[in-house]
């Protein structure tokens, strides 16, 4: 899509996030926390989020309620849900951001232990130009598949014309719709941006057999 975060890493007093991967409708970042070290206890007023831990360790907190997430395992943040996350592990945390719609700038920091409670994202002074080890995600031709390696983590970006090639996952893999998804007449059951277990898929098909033609996802499965 030509986003200006394509060829940058961001710099973050907890580590650093790139973008990964972008279209029309979702952005997905890659976010490395140094150990102990935490996002800003933040909203975003006008996107959902999804959160999906690849490496290391981390608690999600919010509010009231703290979770703790390890290698594939997920959780989804609405609009405007106050959230900070934690890497708790000695080696720091890799995690998958997945953003809809795409605005990286909508954001209101609540308490933030760097300072950077109220204001708004880092501007271009904390961009620098992406080193070559950090992953870009291509799409595929049609009825193909892409396979990648990367944190600790099997990724897998297809297209998928039927339901079919959503049943035949692992109960146990993470499931990301980046275009299409899984339709109820005109209504999608999972959109573009939603993060879904397997095993949740599976019960969505008994009765949800509609597969947008236009459908992209993202498997990601642990190595360890």
């Amino acid at each position: 899509m030509g986003s200006k975060y394509q060829d940058l890493v961001v710099e973050k007093p907890w580590g650093f996030e790139y973008l990964a991967y972008e279209n029309e409708d979702v952005a997905l970042w890659a976010l490395h926390i140094t150990y102990e070290n935490e996002t800003s206890l933040h909203c975003h007023p006008n996107k959902d989020t999804g959160l999906i831990v690849l490496d290391g360790s981390v608690n999600v907190s919010f509010l009231n309620d703290i979770y703790r997430l390890t290698p594939g395992r997920k959780i989804m943040i609405r609009k405007g849900l106050f959230h900070s996350t934690k890497a708790i592990s000695q080696k720091g945390a890799m995690i998958f951001e997945i953003e809809t719609p795409v605005n990286k700038h909508d954001i209101v920091r609540l308490e933030d232990k760097y300072g950077r409670a109220a204001k708004p994202y880092e501007g271009s002074s904390f961009e620098k130009p992406k080193p070559k080890d950090c992953v870009w995600f291509e799409e595929p031709n049609l009825g193909k598949k892409i396979e990648y390696e990367y944190a600790n983590s099997k990724i897998v970006i297809e297209h998928i014309a039927n339901y079919k090639g959503l049943i035949n996952k692992e109960d146990h893999e993470n499931i990301i719709f980046l275009k299409g998804g899984l339709m109820c007449d005109a209504n999608k059951v999972a959109s573009p941006g939603d993060v879904v277990a397997s095993h949740i898929i599976k019960r969505l098909v008994n009765t949800f057999k509609e597969v947008h033609k236009d459908t992209l996802i993202m498997t990601i499965h642990p190595l360890i």
